[in-house]
């Protein structure tokens, strides 16, 4: 008894205790932060209700001022900084303070998706074990969000910003940190990035789980995917916690690596991924532009359909049909067909970067995109194939056989075939098939990719036709 009223004058004390602080800001907000440079930003938090909030960033003379609402939060927008040198923003409310030390503006993109997101050097990647007892750099900072669900959106995370150094970036996501090494590198600017991915994960996890609970299709689909104790598996439980809690913090644009959890439901997930794209820009009231990489050739042993490479031409429609929405490949880097896994993430991190240098920030880069199949057309007893992203572009296989390069009669049946570039084109033909009707390309679940163009990329795969039901001779 004496122990419960003991304890019970000690909370009571800690309550009423006139120096505990109620000024408070999420965790991300922190020191080493880094904030969008060159654009409004935000800056929220919470205090007592009704209470006047002060803040003070060191690279403008003047004071911001905000008075909490009934919910007691704050928010308000931060003058427009410049990359540069690090700046201390100091916040005040009553007799509460916090101070932010090494604030730098510069770029800041959010990483998301499953596993070949989240890998890192801890996961036996040679690219990141090689470079990381060098790794120490200031102008790269990292937020490292944890694998955290919930079942309702919420407003805090559990992380804080690191600096770049052989330790942070153990644990961080090798295709984040090479991509900002190679953005920061060629901008000459400080670069964040934020990792919020997990391994086994669907996109319904990643969507607002609302519009698939709304979604006859979507929740039927999601009710596909195989359940597990070491990941979310109802929708919008990833997002609930490790991207809700960010809306509103200005980002520079999404990298998203994503698809091996979707296969089974491979025919609903250019709808599913194109939703879950629009709820984010809808939160953050922003268009920014989303790049993703399409899932590489591996075994999933499906053995009626191909239901990888069906859902690698959900993942190029989903390209094709969006605006500010980029695909980059990685079908040619893959060593290992029984490893869902590929290694070379750093030339990942490499073609996301030529992507957003091109993008978004107008370096004039040699065309940066994979050719995406666009259209066919039967001529005589050979087919010619066009594509789009050839601009200033050619094939770098001038003739003949084509590995991976099938086509097909009336009879659905597909032959090897040639090909003969006619600069963005291709004449596709086979002895075999005197009238054709349908191509396709490196159109299975193992398929690489051995075509190129002359910009050093691989073509994605691609079918002429819709016919799920096919035979193949090599």
């Amino acid at each position: 008894m004496k122990y419960l009223i003991c304890m019970l004058f000690i909370s009571l004390g800690f309550f009423f205790n006139p120096v505990y602080a109620q000024l408070r800001l999420p965790s991300f907000f922190s020191d080493h932060m880094i904030l969008q440079r060159d654009t409004v930003t935000s800056i929220w938090g919470w205090a007592r209700a009704g209470a006047e909030v002060v803040v003070i960033p060191d690279w403008t003379t003047d004071s911001l001022k905000v008075t909490t609402d009934g919910n007691a939060k704050w928010q308000l927008k931060l003058p427009v900084g410049k990359a540069g040198k690090p700046h201390r923003i100091k916040i005040i409310s009553k007799k509460d303070t916090v101070i932010l030390n090494d604030v730098i503006f510069g770029e800041l993109w959010l990483c998301s998706g499953q596993s070949n997101m989240q890998w890192n050097a801890l996961n036996d990647l040679k690219e990141m074990k090689d470079v990381l007892p060098g790794i120490r750099n200031s102008n790269i900072r990292f937020l490292n969000v944890s694998n955290i669900a919930s079942a309702y959106p919420q407003d805090d995370l559990v992380n804080s910003w690191q600096l770049c150094d052989s330790t942070s970036a153990s644990t961080f996501s090798a295709i984040g940190y090479f991509f900002a090494e190679e953005i920061s590198k060629r901008l000459n600017v400080p670069v964040g990035i934020i990792n919020a991915s997990w391994g086994g994960t669907c996109a319904e996890v990643w969507t607002p789980g609302e519009l698939v609970m709304n979604d006859e299709l979507l929740l039927k689909a999601s009710q596909l995917k195989k359940v597990a104790p070491r990941k979310p598996n109802l929708p919008g439980y990833a997002w609930n916690s490790m991207v809700h809690p960010l809306v509103g913090y200005t980002i520079a644009g999404v990298l998203w690596y994503q698809g091996e959890d979707n296969v089974a439901s491979y025919d609903s997930y250019e709808r599913l991924f194109a939703m879950m794209i629009k709820s984010w820009r809808k939160s953050w009231n922003d268009e920014f532009p989303f790049y993703f990489a399409q899932i590489a050739p591996y075994t999933y042993k499906n053995k009626e359909l191909p239901k990888a490479a069906y859902l690698r031409e959900q993942q190029t429609f989903t390209a094709l049909h969006n605006e500010r929405v980029k695909m980059v490949l990685t079908s040619d880097l893959v060593s290992d067909i029984k490893n869902i896994h590929p290694t070379r993430k750093r030339e990942v991190a490499k073609r996301f970067a030529n992507v957003a240098l091109h993008e978004n920030y107008k370096i004039n880069l040699q065309n940066p995109y994979s050719a995406l199949y666009k259209a066919a057309q039967v001529k005589g007893d050979k087919i010619e194939v066009s594509f789009f992203n050839m601009e200033g572009n050619t094939f770098d296989n001038k003739s003949g056989e084509i590995e991976g390069l099938f086509i097909a009669g009336e009879d659905q049946v597909f032959h090897q075939a040639k090909a003969k570039s006619m600069r963005a084109r291709l004449l596709v033909y086979s002895d075999q098939v005197k009238k054709p009707v349908a191509v396709r390309y490196a159109f299975s679940e193992t398929d690489e990719t051995r075509l190129h163009t002359t910009n050093g990329l691989p073509v994605s795969l691609f079918r002429t036709d819709n016919w799920l039901q096919f035979t193949k001779k090599e």
